[in-house]
């Protein structure tokens, strides 16, 4: 896991870097300048049955309003739930919820997906999509804050 937060940050870092030049050295070579959009792929895991049933207790989430945007480098993780929704970790323990506008069938097909960032660094509901590995686009319809259902869970 620490692996892929150095990878995102790497990536993340990169983006901030708009331009890279070669001096010129007399034979016609002259600057190059280097743009580019950073792609973030986020790993997802459906967690296996046999793991589900050890854990000791279940816990039953309760959405409540969410952001608008939230900051890309802040994304430590995902789980897809449904063909309509993505469960976001952020680093520090927080949950969000992803609600997509429409189903988007292939997102728990293969592990994981793609989020495409802006200049902001941020991922904006009602702007930003999430594509899926095999090109599908799903639009971000809005976060949803996750909070853990207090009382008994069983």
């Amino acid at each position: 896991m620490s692996h892929s937060l150095a990878t995102l940050a790497i990536l993340i870092a990169s983006a901030s870097a708009a331009s890279a030049s070669a001096p010129t050295n007399g034979d016609g070579m002259g600057q190059v300048s280097i743009t580019g959009r950073v792609v973030i792929r986020v790993e997802s895991s459906a967690a296996p049955v046999a793991a589900m049933r050890a854990m000791p207790v279940p816990v039953r989430w309760v959405e409540k309003s969410g952001p608008k945007c939230i900051a890309a480098n802040l994304l430590a993780g995902a789980i897809v739930n449904d063909s309509d929704s993505v469960d976001l970790v952020l680093k520090g323990g927080t949950r969000l919820r992803a609600q997509l506008d429409d189903d988007c069938a292939a997102l728990g097909y293969y592990g994981g997906f793609y989020l495409k960032t802006a200049a902001d660094g941020q991922v904006c509901a009602h702007r930003d999509t999430i594509r899926t590995r095999t090109g599908e686009s799903c639009s971000i319809g809005k976060f949803k804050r996750l909070v853990a259902k207090p009382g008994k869970q069983r």
